[in-house]
């Protein structure tokens, strides 16, 4: 099918420092906590200018917008229904001049490789202006499809432009909202059964004391799209939340994506990795993670600030894991012994 090339470019007055928002450009590593649809970004090569990316992206989301919002805004909801895309991406980074040179090697969703160009140009020592070009290869297609399909490049430009300012714009609090924090156990037992465990979220309820119920759907072998209702809260309170997990058995991780999270929380994203050796295995559970901050008050009661809530949310995450990182270790080490 032919194509031609579909070019745009827009702006958006940011009130945060140049500097600050080409960082967070610079460090995509990071966007999944930042905005909403991206699930996961895997670095392969950087030599400190040059870098090849893998990213995986909400597509419901993508047509959706919406920023993780820490002032309580919300994030993507539910994906159910929804699809997971994941392409490569070449990217250029210039941070004399505020800038990064992106290319996709391949499509994200059918006819939709695009390139382009992010910019940031100051206007002050507190604002800048952020600019995105974007080319996007479209099929040729009868007129009425082919405005519709300039209108979608369009939009998709805009929301980019929203999600990054938003992200952008707690810049001043950014250190009290985010948290990153892992747990680890050391099992005597293989990855295999460990993985497995892990794995299969479904069987949680069965296991787990703090899972009261669980569905998972994988309609594309490795992505999971998981439902879960859990009273791991304090005072044994319910919560459902919703995850996109991308399961890489060979290597023995499993990352995910909250998209229905609890009021505390603007943006989980984490992962299970298994750190193998001669006698056994070493599992982490990394998270990271950014507060709502208009949610703390009144989930946690007026004159609650954000460290208690950082501590909060640190202490009902890490005993979540806890749990889960105690049956594994026994689901592989009883296993073992009665293999034995």
């Amino acid at each position: 099918m032919s194509s031609r090339v579909h070019a745009c470019e827009y702006m958006v007055g940011v009130a945060a420092p140049a500097g600050v928002v080409y960082g967070m450009l610079a460090d995509a590593v990071r966007w999944p906590v930042f905005l909403p649809s991206v699930v996961h970004v895997e670095r392969f090569d950087f030599d400190g200018v040059q870098e090849r990316l893998r990213m995986w992206e909400l597509a419901d989301a993508a047509g959706a917008g919406g920023a993780a919002d820490p002032a309580g805004a919300g994030g993507v909801g539910g994906v159910l229904g929804g699809r997971v895309g994941s392409w490569h991406v070449r990217r250029v980074l210039h941070p004399d001049a505020r800038a990064v040179v992106f290319e996709q090697e391949d499509a994200a969703w059918p006819g939709s490789v695009t390139s382009g160009v992010w910019s940031v140009r100051p206007a002050g020592e507190r604002e800048c202006v952020l600019v995105l070009r974007q080319e996007r290869g479209l099929p040729v297609a009868p007129a009425a499809d082919g405005a519709g399909a300039r209108r979608e490049a369009e939009a998709e430009v805009h929301r980019r432009l929203a999600e990054m300012r938003r992200a952008a714009e707690w810049w001043e609090q950014l250190d009290e909202l985010l948290l990153s924090f892992e747990e680890r156990v050391r099992i005597e037992g293989p990855a295999e059964l460990v993985y497995d465990f892990l794995y299969r979220i479904d069987d949680w309820p069965e296991c787990l004391p703090h899972v009261e119920w669980a569905s998972v759907r994988e309609d594309v072998a490795g992505i999971q799209v998981a439902s879960l209702d859990t009273c791991a809260a304090p005072g044994g309170r319910t919560v459902s939340t919703q995850a996109v997990r991308l399961c890489f058995p060979h290597a023995g991780r499993i990352v995910y994506k909250e998209t229905r999270m609890p009021e505390l929380i603007a943006a989980h994203s984490g992962e299970w990795s298994l750190l193998p050796d001669a006698c056994g295995v070493t599992v982490v559970a990394a998270h990271q993670v950014m507060l709502r901050q208009e949610a703390v008050a009144p989930v946690l009661g007026a004159g609650t600030g954000l460290l208690e809530a950082r501590d909060h949310v640190r202490a009902w995450l890490s005993r979540a894991s806890t749990q889960v990182l105690g049956l594994a270790k026994w689901h592989a080490e009883s296993t073992v012994r009665r293999l034995r």
